[in-house]
């Protein structure tokens, strides 16, 4: 189907104006009503495959800058690869589950979570994720972005929850899968655990405080009487969780004399602390950390011992050297106080509030908490020193509050026992930028068990029953196989809506023999969600395939959906999900800052498409290195909107030379071209040679820098200043035009493809008009150009090297003339050239020198011959002289080139015998 016809335009006139945001809704109305994306499907059916696999945004509001550009990218891939012959659909999917639409269903429907029905409040979640990805979908579509729309992926389908609990199970089975308590992420205003890809770090000003632990039993290594151990911590809420102090067992510690009193402090720390502190500080005795193993001191705000041990996460980077350790409340605790046999102590609940366990500051909140903390500690003299300093803090990415580390009960994949085979499998990738590689090795390197629970409703539920008799936990193959089931028909809701004996096989039994059973209530992250994506989209349609070819996301998924998704694809099925994975960076003003609402320096892609044309936001990605963060701004955006019209102008100008121009009739061969015709063809065939490449190792901007750079040099800046002579003057069928339409014609129908991945909507309307037989009904069916192995010619394009340097001489001498009003047109004027020997040796090759100057008149003096006066130098080439002047004769009304026989010829008296000669022939 014609687009012309469609939208009833002219047959032969292409549009004079971009008119973009008028325009290319009715394209979009075009492509929906011709079925594109079904037609080049069916086009590149039987092709070899290429698989771009979508990772899904969130469906949670408009689309930002970064989303244009991660769409925009996959798109200009996808259709380059189906223009390189390659089957590759694109199925575009959404992220729809997780705690930000909890909070946008409490904050905007002002529902309450507690109040409703599980059923009910999941209800309302699932409805605002379709909500958005109805709206996305056509945000998405509006940038001309083509794909399998009408049948994208959610997170939240029947099929893919089904395959994603199908993962857990083979997880499960293989013991990757286990329930522990330790410290974990947790943001008390979500109330629930946190991953390592939902923390962001932040500076924050936080109290620090030193503060002495007495000394109750210093088993003859610490006898004397008014001993203290120092500690420093940034937390004071942790404190009343205090079970030990972490020592280094090979660093050296000092008990020192402080105000009447002995303290122990790490010797490498000491001169630090007299200038801190104000104190001599002056050394009593010497001794290794592991003398001090054992030591009991007192928590100074508990009733509770404190005992020393030692631990190698212990330094000398800030602090004392003597570590307070609260197994409840980190990592490094934990680790060290499981080693010693410790309780897991954490006096703190899901919304942040002291329990019971913290004694006196019960139903504090811990940032609340703090300052009470610490005047406690003044009144018990056991602080030694308050300061404020700023340091890097993590919090939720969701939400922005800080967060706090905190001791419960999770569900956590053991990154250990799929280890090695990701980081063996990480250096299979191609990674790009390379830099990648070592990025998500190193994370994956040194990432800890993966806590994939959390304490939500809106998400896919952990498929684990408990005996109601026993406790133990239920999970087997025939217990996985019947919730998928049930996930397949009525989705993850089936696990509310169904007790659990009647989600279990029939007859299911425990060890004990219990035949009652509950559920487990924590959901998944939903970083398990999406990084299952290959499980549940690749593995499960039939017109794709697994591994992908590539992966394509921002820089932050190396630890986001980049790493849950070789975690998850390694551990069920020992291998990477993706081959190639490929990042961008993130958009920045023109100083180089995030944007954000506070700054005002956002802009918005929808706003640009609604005042410019999505072609332009288009053309902006292809045109930035995106692999760094990237510029933006209103500024950049018009300076790319005239780029564009560069490149339509040019392309419009090759068209209104081609009406009556038919390929299979009137093209020229090769030998018989002029030879600044051959030197185009040339030109073209290197653009052709390094679009492709740039295309195919992903360097867009060498796209973009490339045709840009052809049609305003090379095109518009010469051959097309040249042969507009031929175009406008000679015969309409003489070999002379024809030559130079041949040349148009092939590098419009080049420029077409090789632009349509970038400028979708331009050459859509730029197709129809194209002359001759195209092979392809549509610009995005049609195939890339290859390099024409016959125009490629280092000879010409020496020679012309050549002849555009001694143009640009000539030029120079000719705007001169015309600033000094000796001539108002290079047409007006006459051209001696004075050479040396050589260069008229040279000239004497070089045919139709006028025409390539475009002057009336160029004469080329022997190098013999006087120079007379007004004879200019040339700037690049050494001894030449340039002489300008009037052109004699008058001006031909038709060429308006200036000849001395205008008017001889008494049939038409206004023009020159040239144009006498053509036009004679036309009646």
């Amino acid at each position: 189907m014609d687009y012309r016809k469609t939208l009833n335009l002219p047959e032969t006139d292409f549009p004079m104006r971009g008119n973009l945001p008028q325009r290319e809704p009715e394209i979009l109305k075009f492509w929906e009503e011709e079925k594109l994306y079904e037609k080049v499907q069916k086009a590149r059916a039987g092709r070899p495959k290429f698989i771009l696999h979508d990772g899904p945004p969130y469906a949670n509001g408009d689309i930002h800058l970064g989303h244009a550009i991660n769409k925009v990218l996959k798109d200009v891939i996808v259709k380059y690869k189906t223009m390189m012959g390659f089957d590759a659909p694109y199925v575009p999917g959404w992220d729809t589950h997780g705690l930000p639409i909890e909070q946008q269903v409490i904050k905007k429907l002002g529902v309450n979570r507690h109040a409703v029905s599980a059923l009910e409040f999941r209800q309302k979640c699932k409805d605002y994720a379709e909500k958005y990805v109805g709206i996305q979908r056509e945000e998405f579509k509006r940038l001309g972005v083509r794909g399998d729309w009408e049948h994208p992926y959610l997170t939240l389908q029947k099929e893919y929850e089904a395959a994603q609990i199908g993962v857990f199970g083979d997880m499960t089975k293989k013991g990757y899968i286990y329930k522990g308590l330790k410290p974990v992420y947790w943001c008390p205003s979500c109330e629930t655990a946190l991953a390592e890809a939902e923390i962001e770090y932040a500076d924050k000003p936080a109290t620090a405080i030193y503060v002495k632990f007495a000394v109750r039993d210093g088993l003859n290594v610490l006898a004397e009487e008014n001993t203290f151990v120092v500690i420093w911590t940034t937390t004071p809420w942790t404190l009343p969780a205090n079970l030990a102090i972490s020592v280094h067992p090979e660093l050296t510690y000092a008990v020192v004399t402080a105000q009447q009193e002995h303290w122990v402090v790490a010797e490498g720390m000491l001169e630090s602390l007299r200038s801190l502190w104000k104190l001599e500080l002056p050394v009593e005795k010497t001794l290794s950390g592991k003398k001090l193993e054992g030591v009991i001191c007192r928590n100074p705000l508990m009733d509770r011992d404190s005992v020393v041990i030692c631990g190698e996460h212990v330094t000398l980077e800030a602090g004392t050297g003597c570590v307070h350790t609260a197994p409840g409340h980190g990592e490094d605790d934990f680790l060290v106080g499981k080693k010693y046999g410790l309780p897991v102590l954490c006096p703190v609940d899901h919304q942040g509030k002291f329990t019971s366990e913290g004694g006196v500051y019960v139903g504090l909140k811990t940032g609340k908490a703090n300052p009470v903390i610490v005047e406690d500690l003044k009144k018990t003299g056991d602080l030694v020193l308050e300061e404020t300093i700023e340091h890097s803090y993590p919090h939720c990415w969701r939400c922005k509050s800080p967060i706090i580390f905190r001791a419960t009960e999770q569900w956590f994949a053991s990154i250990d026992g799929f280890r090695q085979v990701a980081l063996d499998e990480i250096e299979k990738v191609r990674w790009i930028p390379a830099w990648g590689r070592d990025r998500i090795y190193n994370m994956i390197a040194d990432r800890g068990d993966w806590c994939i629970s959390r304490q939500r409703t809106w998400g896919v539920p952990i498929p684990i029953f408990y005996c109601e008799d026993c406790g133990k936990v239920l999970v087997n193959d025939q217990t996985i196989a019947k919730v998928q089931d049930f996930f397949r028909q009525e989705g993850s809701d089936a696990w509310f809506a169904h007790s659990a004996n009647e989600l279990l096989p029939e007859g299911t039994s425990c060890d004990c023999g219990g035949t009652k059973f509950r559920k487990e209530t924590d959901i998944m992250d939903v970083w398990f969600d999406s990084g299952t994506s290959h499980a549940g989209v690749l593995k499960q349609r039939s017109e794709l395939s697994w591994p992908a070819d590539l992966y394509l996301e921002g820089s932050d998924q190396h630890r986001g959906w980049f790493n849950s998704s070789l975690s998850t694809a390694v551990a069920a099925f020992g291998q990477a999900p993706y081959r190639s994975v490929l990042t961008h960076g993130f958009v920045v003003d023109e100083q180089g800052r995030k944007m954000s609402k506070s700054l005002g320096n956002g802009v918005d892609p929808l706003k640009v498409v609604q005042e410019l044309g999505a072609d332009i936001l288009r053309l902006w990605v292809s045109s930035v290195d995106y692999k760094n963060d990237v510029a933006a701004s209103p500024r950049i955006m018009k300076q790319m909107s005239e780029a564009y019209r560069k490149i339509r102008n040019t392309l419009r100008f090759l068209l209104s030379n081609l009406n009556d121009f038919d390929p299979s009739k009137d093209k020229v061969t090769y030998q018989e071209l002029q030879e600044i015709d051959r030197w185009a063809l040339l030109k073209l065939s290197k653009v052709v040679e390094r679009v492709l490449l740039g295309y195919e190792t992903y360097e867009f901007h060498w796209v973009y820098h490339t045709i840009h750079n052809f049609c305003t040099i090379e095109l518009s800046a010469v051959y097309l200043d040249i042969v507009k002579d031929r175009l406008y003057v000679e015969g309409k069928t003489s070999l002379l035009r024809r030559s130079a339409q041949t040349v148009l014609y092939e590098v419009l129908d080049a420029l077409a493809r090789l632009l349509a991945p970038i400028l979708s909507f331009m050459t859509e309307e730029i197709w129809p008009y194209i002359p001759g037989d195209k092979n392809a009904e549509n610009v995005q069916i049609s195939e890339m150009p290859k390099v024409n192995s016959e125009w490629m010619n280092e000879k010409i394009a020496d020679l012309w090297d050549q002849i555009l340097e001694l143009r640009a001489d000539v030029s120079k001498v000719l705007e001169k003339a015309r600033q000094e009003k000796l001539i108002n047109h290079p047409l007006t004027a006459q051209v001696d050239l004075y050479p040396t020997e050589t260069q008229y040796e040279f000239l004497q090759k070089v045919p139709n020198l006028a025409e390539i100057f475009i002057v009336s008149n160029l004469t080329v003096h022997g190098p013999q011959e006087e120079r007379p006066e007004g004879v200019q130098p040339a700037e690049v080439h050494e001894g030449l002289g340039i002489l300008v002047q009037p052109a004699k004769g008058e001006k031909c009304e038709r060429c308006w080139m200036f000849h001395e026989d205008v008017g001889k010829n008494s049939e038409h008296p206004t023009i020159c015998p040239r144009c006498s000669t053509v036009v004679s022939s036309l009646t």
